[in-house]
């Protein structure tokens, strides 16, 4: 796009990436965040509450637990997928019309 031709400004389409985050792309970014503040605040609350250790095991198994379930998530794929398991059979019911594939130079 040339300024001087066209009226108008350039705009910045950014990379056409995803934005990725040590190994989180997208919006499992924000599931990672919410793991780990989701374990924090567990720890918090139950170190205040119940004991230190208690809130420190929360914390280890929220997070991690959190960030393993958002790394299988995003390991499948954005959308869920049905996995069907065995073999399927499907019947070929497609015929050809006469004339439709070979050309006889007889018919007009």
């Amino acid at each position: 796009m040339d300024p001087r031709t066209e009226k108008g400004y350039a705009v910045y389409r950014g990379l056409q990436r995803p934005l990725v985050f040590r190994s989180l792309k997208g919006r499992y970014i924000y599931w990672g965040l919410g793991c780990v503040l989701s374990g924090f605040l567990a720890a918090v609350l139950l170190s205040v509450s119940v004991s230190f250790l208690a809130g420190g095991l929360a914390q280890l198994l929220l997070t991690f637990g959190g960030l393993s379930y958002t790394l299988r998530r995003q390991r499948r794929g954005l959308h869920p997928k049905t996995r069907a398991r065995g073999v399927y059979l499907v019947p070929f019911r497609w015929r050809p019309r006469p004339g439709l594939f070979h050309h006889n130079p007889h018919q007009p």
